[in-house]
């Protein structure tokens, strides 16, 4: 059965701790992208999500928001939790970056 409560880390050195994770699949926890230890501006930033339910799918799917610290930008990541013949959990997901525009012009660049 694959829980997404804990502490997870990326190939990239980023690491997301869910530490609520509600009966319903809602979570919320804390992000830290993999290159934030030189960078001050990159705090730890809180995230909220929802897991769809593992009693009706045995490897389920996901997406969390977060919502970064001293920056005017927000995160979504979806994906889905695999876990394989030896019962080794791992997550798979896609995410989109966006940040803040001063006008309708710059929103072209406002998403990646």
């Amino acid at each position: 059965q694959c829980l997404l409560s804990g502490s997870w880390r990326s190939d990239t050195g980023c690491r997301m701790v869910v530490s609520v994770l509600g009966q319903d699949g809602s979570f919320s926890g804390s992000y830290l992208p993999g290159h934030a230890a030189g960078n001050s501006e990159m705090l730890t930033s809180p995230l909220e999500g929802s897991q769809q339910d593992v009693g009706l799918v045995p490897q389920p799917t996901f997406s969390f928001t977060v919502r970064w610290q001293l920056r005017v930008r927000t995160t979504t990541f979806l994906g889905q939790c695999y876990v394989d013949s030896n019962g080794k959990e791992t997550l798979q997901a896609l995410w989109l970056l966006r940040e803040a525009t001063d006008s309708p012009e710059d929103d072209w660049k406002a998403t990646r």
